[in-house]
């Protein structure tokens, strides 16, 4: 499943004052809690933290995905974020991380969380997106470089 599949307007949120990982995890499952009907915030905040301590979802360069399995559902939810202020997220690289994609996937579909994945690596693989991203001054410009990126 691509990114721009399962991306909403409403789950895309732009120059977020975040001043931790935590605190950024927190609004993102805050924000995704919106989108399902039987599984609330701290649940999504759980699957994300669970994710992170068996190692860090940053990515490099200023970029993390972090990701849930859940297993009471079927939906599939993704927000993106970028944050005013890159906050320290233990990535691969060692960077701060700007730009945070958040993934909620049904515990079952394994391959299909893979495929979403490699989609968005695949978005993220050249900088030149990456400084799109960053020079975003709301949620919907946001939104429509992700929506364009992949066709």
């Amino acid at each position: 499943m691509k990114l721009q599949d399962i991306l909403t307007l409403d789950c895309t949120l732009c120059a977020i004052k975040g001043t931790s990982k935590k605190k950024l995890l927190e609004i993102i499952s805050t924000t995704a809690a919106k989108k399902f009907d039987n599984i609330d915030t701290h649940q999504l905040f759980e699957s994300l933290m669970a994710r992170e301590k068996v190692g860090s979802t940053g990515i490099g360069n200023g970029i993390a995905i972090p990701h849930g399995r859940l297993s009471n559902t079927s939906q599939v939810i993704a927000v993106l974020l970028t944050s005013e202020q890159a906050v320290e997220f233990d990535a691969i690289d060692n960077r701060a991380v700007d730009i945070i994609i958040a993934l909620f996937v049904p515990e079952e579909n394994c391959q299909q969380h893979l495929d979403t994945l490699q989609s968005i690596a695949q978005i993220f693989s050249t900088k030149q997106i990456a400084k799109q991203v960053r020079k975003c001054k709301n949620s919907q410009e946001l939104f429509n470089i992700i929506k364009h990126a992949e066709r």
